[in-house]
């Protein structure tokens, strides 16, 4: 058994036909024919059924051909890590982040990130996590930052920091009631003027677990109003006098009287887990390994690397 075998059997298998397949990895079709038939006298096992057009894999070959596909993998892995390791940190990395974290994360690195790496090119899209987490599996960004945990087989997660949630209202600093208080619980929350971001959102969910709540028939509002940004939702809330739940890097830019309508949970306070996460068996190592490194040297002191003493709010309801 040897890689070429490995490489003419995935081949069959994506084309479903010896003439595509020879001409994919370039040898005559006799040449694969007689080395699939090898390796399949070297197994004792058919993995291809011959007697179907187009040519399938039999039961058995689909199991022999995922695995060879994951060989394949590791084998070009291997070849990335020692070009990687022979040359500077360049070429291009596709970046996805979920839209809750994109206007207050990036600003803080990502010029930093470029000066310092002049030979990578930097892809950024705002992607929802469900959206990181397909064009991972796609290979069509290479990594994403968002909220964790995912609990995906096929993803691996690497933890960066945790962003505290806090109250946001401006009813917080005209309220006898509400202007005194150092902490708050959820249940304090009037959750009649409680706004949230929209459907597809894991903020959404995090805010829903975090008071304990189901989603509202918005048909029983005057308003029925939906945005993906926390910017929009913070003007709204706002104008409407309302509440919202808001994540701690959310507050960089917030005016003196703004951060004078927050207020923070009782401990332990309740978090959000921010983390990279990249393709188990993708290989861009090094050019993650700088970006994380780089965004961790670049975040305010506030933001916590360690969860001690806080609650991480699930993302999913």
């Amino acid at each position: 058994m040897n890689f070429q075998q490995l490489q003419y059997i995935t081949a069959l298998a994506q084309t479903q036909n010896f003439v595509k397949a020879a001409d994919l990895c370039s040898v005559t079709q006799a040449t694969l024919s007689q080395m699939v038939k090898k390796l399949e006298e070297e197994l004792g096992v058919k993995i291809f059924d011959r007697s179907r057009l187009p040519i399938v894999p039999t039961e058995i070959g689909f199991k022999i051909i995922k695995q060879a596909q994951l060989i394949l993998q590791e084998q070009e892995r291997l070849h990335q890590i020692v070009q990687q390791e022979q040359t500077l940190l360049q070429g291009e990395l596709k970046l996805g982040i979920i839209p809750t974290l994109a206007p207050y994360l990036l600003p803080l690195f990502v010029k930093s990130f470029l000066e310092k790496y002049s030979a990578i090119s930097l892809k950024i899209n705002e992607l929802t996590t469900e959206e990181i987490v397909k064009q991972l599996e796609n290979q069509t960004i290479d990594v994403g930052i968002l909220a964790l945990p995912l609990g995906e087989a096929q993803i691996k997660e690497m933890p960066l920091f945790y962003e505290e949630f806090v109250a946001f209202s401006p009813t917080f600093a005209s309220s006898h009631r509400e202007k005194d208080k150092v902490y708050i619980l959820p249940k304090d929350l009037d959750f009649s003027k409680l706004w949230l971001l929209e459907e597809g959102h894991c903020l959404r969910h995090q805010v829903l677990n975090l008071c304990e709540l189901k989603a509202r028939d918005a048909s029983q509002n005057q308003l029925d109003f939906e945005t993906g940004s926390l910017e929009t939702l913070k003007k709204m809330v706002k104008l409407h006098q309302g509440i919202t739940i808001l994540p701690a890097l959310a507050l960089l830019d917030l005016s003196a009287e703004e951060k004078g309508q927050i207020r923070y949970f009782e401990p332990p306070a309740p978090v959000r887990q921010i983390g990279m996460v990249s393709y188990r068996y993708f290989v861009k190592e090094r050019l993650i390994l700088a970006l994380k490194q780089e965004i961790l040297s670049q975040l305010p002191s506030h933001i916590e690397r360690e969860s001690d003493l806080k609650k991480i709010v699930p993302i999913k309801s």
